[in-house]
């Protein structure tokens, strides 16, 4: 079983992280085009938008994906020490 090396996860997440701010980028910057050439009148805010709102989604993917945040932390993890159960007296050996 081939194991990954911590920097290794590191850097894939860092790629698809980059790769995904780039791809989000593009898009917005691609609609703020097309409104702002339809729509708009040429003006530029369209295009800003469109940008912002691309990076912004990206920042957030990126954002969960380092959180992992199904991964189970080492520091919240409590152990319990087993009780051995007593044997309890019934009713009727008490009396």
């Amino acid at each position: 079983m081939a194991t990954s090396k911590s920097e290794d996860i590191l850097g894939q997440k860092w790629d698809r992280c980059v790769a995904d701010t780039l791809i989000k980028i593009g898009g917005g910057l691609t609609l703020g085009v097309v409104f702002s050439a339809i729509i708009f009148k040429r003006r530029p805010w369209p295009l800003i938008f469109g940008l912002g709102a691309g990076a912004g989604m990206g920042y957030a993917n990126c954002q969960h994906e380092f959180d992992e945040p199904f991964l189970v932390k080492a520091e919240k993890i409590f152990v319990k020490p087993k009780i051995p159960a007593a044997p309890e007296a019934s009713p009727t050996e008490a009396q």
